[in-house]
C-alpha cells in the first residue's frame, strides 16, 4: 500500500500534454496553448479618438478663444479622408480614426459651436483624448505565450489580435466502465429493492466534462469477467480509461484481471487512504486506467485528488496534488489512523469568519452527504487529535 503523495506521483507526475491541435477561438475556453500568439496586426490599427469632439492640431490651442472651421467628420468605420489645414478642426465620433494633420481631441463639452466654427478655451495637450496605433499590442508582437490557459478574456485578445483558430493540447477521451450485477440504471421505470442506481457514473461525467474532457459511456459489464473485457476492449480507443467498481478483493471483483488480460501493466493497487483505499492505476500501452472503488464517495474523492489532475496535465494545465487551504474546524477531531482521511464537511459561519465543519457520518455510501458538503478536511496519517478552532487543510469542491 502505498502514500497519496507516492500514488499522486505515479498517475500525474509523469503524464506529459496530448498532442495538439487546432480549435477555433470561440471554442477554446479551459484549453491551454501549445505555441505562442502573435498579432497580426496592431491594435488600434491608427491612432483613434477616445471621445466624441472635434480633432485638431494641438499646437493651435493656447487655452485662449480660438476659432476653427470645421471642414469633415470622422466616424467609426468611416474615416476623414483629407488633410486637416491650419485653422481647421474635423468633427470626430469616439473610435474614430484621427486624421493627418491632428494630435488631440477637444471634448464636445469644451467647444461652442455656431454653423462650422468652434469656439474653444481648450489648452494644448498633445495625444489628449487619443489612443495611439499600437496602445493596445503591435502587429507581430506576441500576445499570448505557449502554456497559456485559455479563458474568455484571453479568448477576446486572441481575437482581437486576428486569430480566428488556436493550436491547444487536445481534450483526452475519457471512457467510463461501470462495474455490479446490482446497478441499476435512474430511467428504470422500477426498481427491485436489491438494487443501487448508478448515480457515480453521471457524476464523474459531470466532473470531468465541467474540466473539459471528451467523455463516453461503455456500458456496465455487471460481475462478468467476460462482458468486461468485451467493454475494455470497447474503450480502446480512450485516453484514460475509468472502471468504477470491482476494485477490492471480493470474489466479485474480477476488474483488476480482466484488465490484466486485455494488457493492463500495473503500477499500483491500494492506496493508504479513506474513501478510497482499493484504487487500481496502470497502463494499457498508451491508455492510462484508473480503477475507482464503486461507493461515490470513494469514487468522488479519488476523481478529484487523482483523476481530476490527472486531466489537467493531459491538457498542459497545471496539475498539483490538491492540498487544501487552512481553516479553522468547528468541532474538535479524533486522532487519525495509519490511512489519511479526506472527510466531507460543510463551510460555516459568515465570510471572513468560515469554519469547516465535518459530517457527523463519514459512510462513504451516502449521496446526502456528499451533495450537502462543500469539500473535503484532510487528516494526515497518524495526525493527533485537533481541538475546535485548530486549523485543518481543506479542498473546497
Amino acid at each position: 500500500m502505498i502514500s497519496v503523495e507516492q500514488a499522486f506521483a505515479r498517475i500525474v507526475g509523469d503524464a506529459k500534454p496530448l498532442q495538439t491541435e487546432k480549435v477555433a477561438v470561440e471554442n477554446a475556453s479551459g484549453r491551454v496553448i501549445a505555441s505562442p500568439v502573435a498579432a497580426r496586426r496592431s491594435q488600434p490599427g491608427t491612432a483613434l479618438s477616445a471621445m466624441d469632439g472635434y480633432a485638431v492640431n494641438s499646437a493651435e490651442i493656447k487655452g485662449k478663444d480660438v476659432s476653427l472651421k470645421v471642414t469633415g467628420e470622422s466616424a467609426a468605420g468611416h474615416p476623414f479622408s483629407g488633410i486637416v489645414g491650419s485653422g481647421e478642426t474635423i468633427r470626430i465620433f469616439t473610435g474614430a480614426a484621427v486624421p493627418e494633420g491632428c494630435d488631440q481631441v477637444v471634448i464636445q463639452e469644451n467647444v461652442e459651436r455656431v454653423d462650422d466654427i468652434i469656439n474653444t478655451q481648450e489648452v494644448s495637450k498633445p495625444q489628449n483624448n487619443v489612443r495611439p496605433k499600437g496602445a493596445d499590442f503591435n502587429e507581430r508582437q506576441v500576445v499570448l505565450d505557449s502554456g497559456t490557459f485559455m479563458s474568455p478574456k484571453s479568448i477576446g485578445l486572441a481575437a482581437a489580435a486576428g486569430q480566428s483558430h488556436l493550436m491547444v493540447y487536445r481534450a483526452p477521451k475519457i471512457a467510463i466502465l461501470s462495474t455490479g450485477d446490482e446497478l441499476a440504471s435512474p430511467d428504470k421505470a422500477l426498481f427491485n429493492p436489491y438494487e443501487t442506481v448508478d448515480s457515480v457514473k453521471p457524476q464523474l461525467s459531470a466532473m470531468m466534462k465541467e474540466i473539459g474532457a471528451i467523455v463516453s459511456f461503455v456500458g456496465s459489464a455487471g460481475d462478468s469477467p467476460e462482458a468486461l473485457e468485451v467493454a475494455i476492449d470497447a474503450a480502446s480507443d480512450a485516453d484514460i480509461l475509468v472502471t468504477v467498481g470491482g476494485a477490492s478483493v471480493g470474489d466479485k471483483d474480477f476488474v483488476q484481471q480482466a484488465l490484466k488480460n486485455k494488457g493492463l501493466i500495473l503500477n499500483f493497487w491500494k492506496v493508504a487512504m479513506r474513501p478510497g483505499k482499493p484504487l487500481i492505476f496502470g497502463k494499457r500501452e498508451s491508455q492510462y486506467v484508473v480503477g475507482l472503488p464503486g461507493n461515490p464517495a470513494s469514487a468522488f474523492v479519488c476523481a478529484i485528488l487523482f483523476l481530476r489532475p490527472l486531466v489537467d496535465k493531459l491538457m498542459g494545465r497545471p496539475a498539483p496534488l490538491p492540498s487544501g487551504v487552512l481553516l479553522p474546524t468547528a468541532t474538535a477531531l479524533p486522532a487519525n489512523g495509519p490511512r489519511q482521511h479526506y472527510l466531507r464537511a460543510r463551510l460555516i459561519g459568515n465570510a471572513g469568519e468560515r469554519h469547516v465543519d465535518a459530517a457527523a457520518s463519514q459512510d462513504s455510501s451516502l449521496q446526502t452527504v456528499l451533495a450537502q458538503c462543500d469539500g473535503l478536511i484532510i487528516r494526515p496519517m497518524d495526525a493527533p487529535a485537533a481541538q475546535a478552532g485548530s486549523l485543518v487543510p481543506f479542498i473546497p469542491f
